[in-house]
């Protein structure tokens, strides 16, 4: 689907959006209403140079959904290429002169990708801490492996016991190592449960999630566990 023309107009040969900061910028001059408007104005281009920033770090999917304008799409792929700090810092003040030409809802736009992004890196985190504490359930306790088949019934179960016995022979083994002072390692069934483990906190591909899998993710055994 075509993304629809941008409104605006042309100021000395450059195109200047509607609703943009530069369109607002223009206004104030034309009211000459400049003064009052100072502080307000270099705080929201302080805002957009640091937008701007942020989209160098913006995953391809989320970008190519923003439909940019070309030239700054190509600054920003300048900016990625440049090693020189001092290139580098100019390219990201090009970029955000760029930005203040850009509508109100692009920059809106921008907003929502970046933070769409932040919270899948915050939901990816828990992800990985949840399956630290089921594995150290999953050894310590048997019983809590009936409480993870309630959050993931499609678990290989006899793969994940052959795993869990693996490992505490493991962790026993690693406990003589460190007795006698020998560097003690991991073995690889403990790394094992672990992806098992990550793989089965993955919410569905539809983005929902079962009220056994939130309770399950969310809330770790409080009281001391007996070791198997």
């Amino acid at each position: 689907m075509a993304r629809k023309p941008t409104k605006g107009y042309y100021v000395k040969g450059h195109f200047v959006a509607e609703g943009s900061e530069l369109d607002h910028e223009l206004k104030r001059e034309l009211k000459g209403d400049t003064e009052t408007s100072r502080t307000d104005l270099k705080k929201h281009s302080e805002h957009l140079q640091q937008l701007g920033e942020q989209l160098l770090s913006l995953r391809s999917g989320l970008l190519d959904r923003l439909a940019l304008p070309s030239g700054l799409l190509d600054a920003l792929d300048a900016a990625r290429r440049i090693t020189d700090f001092e290139g580098r810092r100019r390219q990201i003040q090009y970029i955000g002169k760029l930005m203040r030409r850009l509508d109100s809802d692009t920059v809106q736009a921008i907003e929502q990708a970046l933070a769409e992004q932040h919270h899948g890196s915050a939901a990816d985190t828990l992800r990985l801490h949840q399956a630290e504490l089921w594995r150290e359930r999953l050894l310590a306790n048997d019983d809590a492996l009936n409480a993870w088949l309630q959050i993931a019934p499609q678990t290989d179960l006899q793969h994940l016991r052959t795993l869990i016995r693996q490992a505490r022979k493991d962790l026993q083994a690693q406990a003589s190592a460190e007795r006698s002072g020998q560097a003690a390692r991991h073995g690889r069934s403990f790394r094992e449960i672990y992806q098992l483990l990550r793989a089965g906190l993955e919410p569905p591909e539809d983005g929902s999630a079962a009220p056994a899998q939130a309770r399950g993710a969310t809330n770790p055994p409080t009281q001391p566990l007996e070791a198997a």
